[in-house]
Formats: structure tokens, C-alpha cells, sequence
């Protein structure tokens, strides 16, 4: 059972943020040497002309600082003599000088690089690398690839990265992924900013975008396809990015954004809008001691729609009319839109089952009706901002550590997908962190705290607008049944091929009347009433003259406290290098009476507010991990061996060992050939181990068997799939003259128990081979890769039905299973757990590019990416949501003429089907061009830049169930380092 103690999180985190501030006092001892200064210039090699923001870097200990608009830097250090300065800067290649004295001007030349082929990466081993010899796949943007691209911002130029799939729910809310099985909420691929995992973890999604850094204040992205779960633990089974910010002692000064754009051109939904960011950084560096930077950013504009009006239960399917072919199109009665709630026959609920007409003069005929529902438009809303504020202290003890303390604050509207849709409204995530780092140790400790603030379900609003305004499902059914009668009547007497389209159309106008409608008072009131109540319980259909209204409110809060460390033992271990490491983190989870309650009380207590308004004692979610890595050089550095292994426990679960192996081989400097096996395992996220969710009247319920205690849906339940198939054999039985209880114990047969397992972590298996090189005296790169993953317990969700009071397999639960029977005889779950087949998918990606004349590069990528099909249905679909083609083409010269640079970027991703428990359809391929124009003015230290994303506004979706995106033009101004030194 979850533990939980007054106090003791505030507390562990107070302890932890004190070992910090203890281990970096070990590490102020005095130093004896005399304190000497080192001066200098660095210019470029072929223009002479000084190159302002070098980073310069006494190798091998934290020191460094960056040259000025002149290009000259001063560093002071308490080091011997001799020692190594590094110098380093977007588009030079890296060089090294020993200095051996003092007291004379240093004078650097540093010579241009336009293929970068040695980056160094952090994000793949923990520790820096050449990114030629990462053991995994892994991607780069640093400041000149972010600046070329014409994506809008530097998150989205991350679509254009090999092998990175985007979904993009609104203009302030992107998931990348990676490697398959996709979906807007994506608890595989991690999201970290500075080492902070950005996962909302009770929203239960990565806010990376909406709270992250600003456009001025990233300084590189790595992107890692695939498992990194031997270092970094949950989450982290299809990929992750790491967001690394600039530190206040390298780029110092005042730099502001001003972006000024138009989406909405055309097709979209909604009328031509404007699109604001503004940004604002300032930092400052006291003597190479102290540092300090602010960041401050807003962003307003009109949302992306969520309008496709596909009808995902068509007339033929046996959840809808097949009997009665006259009922399709528009005029589908029991329609079940992409777009829409309230409708959600697929969900088996807001539908009503109207029996004992006479059609075609056939008796006892049964019509599947859906209730009428909202469409999303009128439900969300489509202004949206995205404020982010954070600043950092940053302290050096001499040359091996600095402290630094972060704070960051974000405040967000927007639309994400869940197992429906959320409407965020003034959401406010904000993170505290520590961290003391040294050239060969790290330990930081951060605590974030989630508000979910105003925001809303959709799918209770719209059902609890039908409820309020237009009755229960009983008291509508009754009328619709009475209207339909009424019609037949008047028309000769019967209903028939000829005239039921227009009786249910008539019938559902009627059943309707008193309806709130979308554009009127009355709704806006009672939209406001509902989202304002925290309480997501559908009114039953038993009592038809309900008065108390059902709410939307989403009220999530949670708080989450992590510490990690690594130390690199490599100069303490003579044979190989060494890295350990580990981490601890708990969740801390308020119940709020809807997503999460109080499991201690009884089920018919859950959910209910005690004398003081609480739900209840908090609860508290763990999870405590350590990893050990050693590599070893052979063969005159040709060939590096890696070995990983990760040990995690979380008390729900059986601990696990992850492992992973590697191995790179270079037979010359420029040919990188890497293969590497690895295992990941992901424990549930909190929404999916915990959730108890009363929505639409099926129930949401998390995988922990705890959950499960008096509610049966593990042991005790059929699945929803077949009870289709058996209550569509029963109206067959029924409309040929059988009584519905003997045709529903005929058919017992077709009911399928669902036997769900006892949860447990989602394992994969990996094993990636990959090629680098850098050809043509570094004029073309290429980049390969493939990989075979293996699932087992995927985790997911199945719908169950539960007989009430019955057992499976018996008359009564048999009978339970009507239709007729909905309320009053079954209890309907959507349940995580975890799938009982093996899953394997596979995929391969390439990169090029070429620096073909001056500076004029043409890139390209493609990727691949495929799902083994099993023999058996499993138990829920696993959705792998991902194209199997996807590729990006770009051209473009950051300096075609003096000062003058531009980029076009060709997108095109294949057609693919998208599977979900909300929506299920085809998403159509995708061809889209971006392209950009930027100005440099160096007397003002400003870029101008002109662009526009999907330029020809072709609109697509990314999702089945997403946001229509279409073309977004814009222009941005950037001044960056003003005032620095």
C-alpha cells in the first residue's frame, strides 16, 4: 500500500538541498597558489576580425568565461603553471593553447568549420563526447542550427531532426517521440531542461515547450532515439531530449526577442489571427565567482482547431444501425465523432438503446441512438499564452566547483489529449533546483510543484451540458421514443425505409428541446456553472429528474522531489574509466476526489470531500535507482567498449536490473561503426498507476491491484469489445422473435471474461547498429542507423464491463451484459494494464549532408519505422501511431551575401493509421515547406529574420483527433549581448 506521512517530503527535501550546500563546502578548501590572470584576443583566422561569445575554458576544471563584442577575455585562476585554455565557438573549430606563463596578450585564431563533425555531446554516456562516438543514436541543434532553421522557435526545429516525430495538440503544447508508439500524452520519450525531468506528472504530460527555455537562453538540444533507461531510468524506453541552457559566466549581456506572426490563412476553422512572443534575457559574471541570469517570456495567439467532423461509427458497424441501411450519412443516429463529445457510443456510453419499435413491419426492432453531444470548438477556448519567467545564481569555489540554484515558473493555456481531451487553463508549473558540479562529480536536487489551476475535462462538460439541460439518458430516450411514434403516426402509421431517416431526425429535434445550444446565454452560463465544480460524476439515467449537476474542474496538484549524483572515478581506476551514479524521487499527490482519491477509505467514500474540503491523506508514489558505467579504450583508440547497468526499485514492483553494452569501432578517424544492446524498463506514471477517474460513466481506474479491491474489474469483468458483438447477436435474436433474456443466455458464449494481469513494469529489449563518418575534407556528413525493439507488457488501456453483484460466467451477469440492462445491471471500466502479447517493431534512419559550394549545405533524412503484426488480438490496442516513411530536405547558406542568409526545409511523412481509445482513423500524408530569410546587423548585434512554417498551407493533421495545422508566417527580431562587459 502507498505510505504517507505528514511533512516528510518538505522535510526530505530541505535535508537534501542541506547535503548540497555541505558538499560544496568540501569543496572550498584553500588554495595555496598565487591567483595569476590570463588575457587575450581571438579573431577569425581568415578575416582577422574578432569573434565575440568564444567560450574559454581552462581544460579539465569548471573555469571559463567568453569573449567580448571585441573579442577579448580575461580569466583569473589560482592554477600552475602550465596548464590548457580551450576555445570554442559555433562554426570554428575547436582549439587547444598551453599557457606557460604569465603576464604577456594571448592572440587566437580561430579558423572556420562549416560541417560540424566533432561536436561534443553529454546526453548519451553522462559525461562529454565526440558525438562520432556516442555508443547510441544521437542528434545535436546547437545555436547556428537553431538560428538557420525556419522553424518559429528553437522546440520546433526539432521536427526537422532525423528520426523525431512531433504532435502538436496546440500552438503552446509539442510532444516530440521517437521509434514508435505515439501518443499527445507520451510517458516513453523524457523531457529534461538542465537535468529537470519535465513531465507534469499528475497531468501526466511533458511540458518542456510551455515552461522550458527561452528562445534567447537555449543553448544546444540532444535528441536520443531509443532506449537511455540504463542511465536514466523510467520514462526514458523510446528516447529523450536534454535542453541545455547557456550559463550566465559565457554569455553575458542583454539580448531581447520580438516575434510578430499570422496562423489561421485559410482551412483551419478560424478567422486570420495574431501571433505575439516576446523575450527578454539579462546575465552578468562577477570576476569568473559569480554570475547570475533572468529570463522572461510571453507568447499570446488564437489556438489550432480540433474540428474534423469524421464519423468513426458508421452506419454498417454493429455498435451503430446495419439492420437499417437507410440510416447513414449524415443522418447516422448513433454518429460518434472525432471531433465531438457526448456522443461516444464507441465508449459505450451517451448512448441510448431505443427497442420495441415496429420497422418495416417487423416487431421488436431495437435502434442504437447517440446522444446528440458538443462539438470541441464550443467547448474550448481559443485564446491561448504561455508566460515563463526563471532566473539562476551561479557560484564557483576556485577551479572544481560551482553551486548554482535555478528557479523557473510557467504559466500555460492550451488543449492536450489524454484519454480525452483537457482544456488547460492558467496551468502553473514551477521547479526549485540545487546542484553543485565539479569537472568530475554532480549532485542536484529539484522539487517541482504542479497547479492545474482553471482547467476543465471536455468530455464531462459536454455530457454534463446534455444532462443538465436536456435530461437523463432515460427521460431522453423516453421522448425520443415518444416523438418517434408520434411521427409514424403521422405519416401512415408506420415507420419504414422511406421515412426514418426524417422520423429520427424529427425524434432527436424533439428529444432535444430545452437543450442548451452553443452561441446562447443559457450555454455560456451553464458552461461556466459546470467547469467550475470539481466533481466529474455522471447523473445517473435511473433517475431521470436529477437536479444536482455534474463538473468538469480539473483540480490536479502534485509535488515531486528528486536528488541524483554521478562521480567519475576514471583518474582513481587505472585499467578503464568509471562513472556511478544514482537517484531517488518521490511523488507527492494531493487527491483532488476525481483523477486521484484516497484509497484508504471505502469505495463509496472515494471521492468525497471531508469536514475540512480535503479527499483525503496525500499520496505518495517512489521510486530510488543507482547505475554504474565503465569504458575502455583499445587498439590505439580504435575501438571503445561501454558497459552499463541500472538498478531501480519502486516498492509497487519487483525490482529491476538494466542493462546495456556497447561498442564503437574507428578503424580511421573519419569511419564510426557502433553496435549496442540494451534493456529499459518504464513503471507506470502516475495517472496510469493511480488514477480513479468517474468520467462519462466509464470509469478510468489505474493498474495497481490495490485500485482494484471491491470493484472486480480485474477478475471479475467482460471485455467491451465483446459485449458488442453479443448484444448486436441478442437484437438479431430479438427482432426475429426470441425473448431478449433466453436470446442473451443463447449467446452467453460470445462473452469474452477478461482476466486482466496483475500490473507490472513495460520492458523492452534494444538492439541498435549505427555508422558515422565525416567525408570529403568535412564537406559531407552521413549518418545511419537501425533498430529492433522489443515490448513486453506494454502498457495500455482496455475497457471492461463489470456485472454488478454477479459473477462472470453466471445467468444473472450474462443478463447484466444488456444493453437494456446498462445502468442497472454493469459498472464499465477503462483500465490500465499491460498487454499479454510481445510486441516488436523495427526501423531504420539516415542523415546527409553537404557542403557542396562556399557555405551552401543540402541536408536530408529519412526514417523508417515498422510493427511486426501478431497472430492473436491482444487485449487493447497498442496503437504504434507512426508513419513508416518520414523525411526532411533542406538547403540553405547562413551567409549567401554579406550579412544575408536562408533556409528552405521540405517535409513530407507517409499516410498511417492512428489508434487511441478516444479516436481511431487515418492520418493523411503530410507535404509542408518552411522556409526563412535572416539579416544580420552586426553594428546593433541584431538578426532579422522572416519565415514561415508549412509556407503553401497545405493543412494537415499530426493525430487523429488534432488540431487542423496550416501555415504560419512571421517575423522576429533578435538583439543579443548588449551590454556585456
Amino acid at each position: 500500500m502507498i505510505s504517507a506521512k505528514n511533512g516528510l517530503l518538505p522535510n526530505l527535501f530541505k535535508f537534501l538541498s542541506v547535503a548540497v550546500l555541505l558538499a560544496a563546502t568540501l569543496h572550498t578548501s584553500a588554495q595555496d597558489n598565487q591567483l595569476i590572470e590570463v588575457s587575450g584576443t581571438v579573431v577569425d583566422q581568415e578575416t582577422k576580425i574578432p569573434i565575440p561569445g568564444v567560450s574559454v575554458f581552462i581544460k579539465g576544471t569548471i573555469s571559463g568565461t567568453s569573449t567580448d563584442q571585441n573579442g577579448k577575455f580575461k580569466i583569473r585562476s589560482k592554477l600552475r603553471f602550465p596548464f590548457l585554455l580551450t576555445f570554442s565557438s559555433v562554426g570554428f573549430k575547436t582549439q587547444e593553447f598551453e599557457v606557460k606563463e604569465t603576464g604577456s596578450q594571448l592572440h587566437i585564431e580561430l579558423l572556420t568549420q562549416t560541417v560540424l563533425g566533432n561536436e561534443v555531446v553529454i546526453t548519451a554516456s553522462r559525461v562529454p563526447e565526440s558525438i562520432l562516438k556516442s555508443p547510441v543514436a544521437i542528434e545535436k541543434l546547437d545555436i547556428r542550427a537553431i538560428k538557420n532553421s525556419p522553424a518559429p522557435s528553437f522546440y520546433d526545429a526539432l521536427e526537422n531532426v532525423k528520426g523525431v516525430q512531433m504532435t502538436t495538440s496546440s500552438l503552446t503544447f509539442k510532444i516530440p517521440n521517437t521509434r514508435g508508439f505515439n501518443i499527445p500524452s507520451n510517458y516513453r520519450f523524457m523531457q529534461l531542461v538542465d537535468g529537470i525531468d519535465m513531465q507534469a506528472a499528475t497531468l501526466g504530460v511533458p511540458l518542456g515547450n510551455a515552461i522550458g527555455p527561452t528562445e534567447l537562453d537555449i543553448a544546444s538540444i540532444e535528441i536520443t532515439p531509443g532506449a537511455a533507461s540504463a542511465l536514466y531510468g523510467m520514462n526514458a524506453i523510446n528516447g529523450m531530449s536534454n535542453l541545455i541552457t547557456k550559463s550566465p559566466f559565457l554569455y553575458e549581456g542583454l539580448s531581447f526577442y520580438q516575434r510578430t506572426g499570422l496562423n489561421h490563412l485559410g482551412g483551419t476553422g478560424r478567422e486570420l489571427s495574431n501571433l505575439t512572443e516576446t523575450a527578454v534575457r539579462y546575465a552578468k559574471a562577477f570576476n569568473n565567482r559569480f554570475a547570475f541570469k533572468v529570463n522572461l517570456s510571453y507568447l499570446r495567439g488564437t489556438d489550432w482547431l480540433s474540428d474534423t467532423r469524421t464519423d468513426q461509427n458508421p452506419n454498417n458497424l454493429k455498435t451503430a444501425n446495419p439492420n437499417f441501411p437507410s440510416l447513414n450519412g449524415s443522418s447516422n443516429i448513433a454518429f460518434d465523432g472525432w471531433n465531438k463529445y457526448g456522443d461516444d457510443v464507441l465508449a459505450g456510453s451517451n448512448t441510448v438503446s431505443v427497442s420495441g419499435l415496429t420497422i418495416n413491419g417487423q416487431p421488436n426492432q431495437t435502434l442504437n441512438v447517440a446522444r446528440t453531444g458538443y462539438w470541441e470548438k464550443d467547448l474550448v477556448n481559443p485564446n491561448v499564452d504561455n508566460l515563463k519567467f526563471d532566473i539562476g545564481l551561479n557560484y564557483r569555489f576556485g577551479n572544481f566547483a560551482e553551486l548554482s540554484y535555478d528557479y523557473r515558473i510557467g504559466k500555460m493555456d492550451g488543449v492536450f489529449q489524454r484519454g480525452n481531451k483537457i482544456q488547460l487553463d492558467n496551468v502553473i508549473i514551477q521547479n526549485h533546483k540545487l546542484e553543485l558540479k565539479g569537472s568530475n562529480f554532480l549532485v542536484r536536487t529539484y522539487v517541482s510543484l504542479e497547479d492545474s489551476g482553471d482547467s476543465y475535462n471536455v468530455k464531462p462538460l459536454a455530457d454534463n451540458l446534455d444532462l443538465a439541460s436536456g435530461g437523463s439518458g432515460t427521460a431522453w430516450g423516453t421522448k425520443y421514443k415518444s416523438a418517434l411514434t408520434a411521427f409514424a403516426a403521422s405519416n401512415g402509421g408506420a415507420l419504414n425505409s422511406a421515412n426514418l431517416a426524417a422520423a429520427t431526425a424529427y425524434a432527436r429535434q424533439q428529444a432535444d428541446a430545452g437543450r442548451v445550444e452553443p452561441g446562447t446565454q443559457a450555454f455560456q452560463d451553464l458552461k461556466k456553472t459546470i467547469i467550475g465544480i470539481n466533481n466529474w460524476d455522471i447523473r445517473s439515467s435511473t433517475i431521470p429528474d436529477a437536479t444536482t449537476t455534474g463538473g468538469a474542474a480539473l483540480v490536479q496538484k502534485s509535488h515531486l522531489y528528486h536528488i541524483e549524483g554521478q562521480w567519475d572515478l576514471s583518474k582513481k581506476v587505472t585499467y578503464f574509466d568509471l562513472l556511478i551514479g544514482g537517484d531517488a524521487r518521490v511523488y507527492e499527490i494531493i487527491p483532488d476526489g476525481n483523477s486521484f482519491v484516497d484509497f484508504g477509505r471505502s469505495i463509496a467514500d472515494r471521492g468525497k470531500p471531508l469536514a475540512d474540503s480535503s479527499f483525503g491523506k496525500n499520496i505518495y508514489y517512489k521510486k530510488f535507482g543507482g547505475f554504474v558505467q565503465a569504458t575502455k579504450t583499445l587498439f590505439e583508440e580504435k575501438l571503445k567498449l561501454f558497459g552499463s547497468l541500472r538498478y531501480d526499485y519502486n516498492p509497487e514492483f519487483e525490482p529491476k536490473l538494466t542493462p546495456r553494452i556497447a561498442a564503437v569501432f574507428s578503424p580511421v578517424k573519419e569511419h564510426n561503426f557502433r553496435i549496442t544492446y540494451q534493456q529499459g524498463y518504464r513503471f507506470p506514471g502516475l495517472f496510469e498507476a493511480l488514477s480513479y477517474v468517474n468520467n462519462g460513466r466509464v470509469k478510468r481506474v489505474g493498474s495497481l491491484p490495490y485500485i482494484n479491491e471491491g470493484l472486480g474489474y480485474l477478475d471479475n469483468s467482460y471485455t467491451r469489445s465483446s459485449g458488442v458483438i453479443f448484444n448486436a447477436a441478442v437484437n438479431a435474436a430479438v427482432a426475429a422473435g426470441a425473448q431478449r433474456n433466453d436470446a442473451a443466455l443463447a449467446n452467453r458464449n460470445l462473452l469474452v471474461k477478461a482476466d486482466l494481469p496483475k500490473a507490472s513494469p513495460e520492458k523492452i529489449n534494444s538492439l541498435e547498429f549505427g555508422y558515422k563518418s565525416i567525408l570529403f575534407d568535412q564537406k559531407v556528413t552521413l549518418d545511419l542507423d537501425a533498430y529492433t525493439n522489443t515490448y513486453t507488457g506494454f502498457l495500455g488501456q482496455v475497457q471492461v464491463d463489470v456485472p454488478k453483484a454477479a459473477l462472470v460466467g453466471s445467468d444473472a451477469a450474462v443478463l447484466a451484459m444488456l444493453d437494456a440492462n446498462r445502468d442497472a445491471g454493469q459498472d464499465r471500466y477503462r483500465v490500465y494494464t499491460n498487454a499479454k502479447n510481445k510486441y516488436r517493431n523495427y526501423g531504420a534512419a539516415m542523415g546527409l549532408s553537404y557542403n557542396f559550394y562556399k557555405k551552401f549545405i543540402l541536408a536530408g533524412n529519412a526514417s523508417y519505422n515498422k510493427i511486426r503484426s501478431n497472430n492473436q488480438d491482444d487485449v487493447f490496442v497498442t496503437g504504434f501511431n507512426t508513419p513508416d516513411w518520414s523525411t526532411n530536405l533542406s538547403i540553405g547558406n547562413r551567409e549567401v551575401v554579406k550579412n544575408l542568409g536562408f533556409s528552405i526545409v521540405y517535409k513530407w511523412q507517409d499516410t498511417f493509421l492512428w489508434e487511441s481509445p478516444l479516436v481511431t482513423g487515418t492520418v493523411t500524408a503530410i507535404h509542408t515547406f518552411d522556409a526563412q530569410v535572416s539579416y544580420l546587423v552586426p553594428k546593433s548585434n541584431a538578426t532579422i529574420k522572416i519565415g514561415g512554417t508549412n509556407i503553401f498551407n497545405k493543412n494537415y493533421i499530426q493525430y487523429a483527433g488534432g488540431p487542423t495545422l496550416g501555415a504560419l508566417v512571421y517575423a522576429a527580431v533578435t538583439f543579443e549581448g548588449l551590454l556585456s562587459k
